[in-house]
């Protein structure tokens, strides 16, 4: 699976307005679970953990921004596809 990089903006299927992921293939730590993303709304950023949004890639609905990509992100790519 291609995870998109950090800083890229979505709009999920069931949402009202964007968020921003900033982590990639995370443990919620209440849960246990593990999801594609965790992000942030959009544009406040990180206002506190009781507006953490986990995410799975396929709740994507629409991509509106594409965050940063560089070699080092498509060796991180590897990494998170190895785990």
């Amino acid at each position: 699976m291609n995870y998109y990089p950090i800083g890229t903006v979505v709009t999920l299927k069931d949402g009202n307005r964007p968020i921003m992921i900033y982590g990639r293939k995370q443990i919620q730590a209440s849960s246990n679970l593990i999801w594609d993303y965790v992000a942030c709304l959009y544009p406040e950023g990180n206002i506190g953990d009781d507006y953490t949004i986990f995410f799975q890639q396929e709740e994507i609905d629409q991509v509106n921004y594409m965050g940063f990509c560089s070699e080092a992100d498509n060796r991180m790519q590897k990494i998170l596809n190895q785990t």
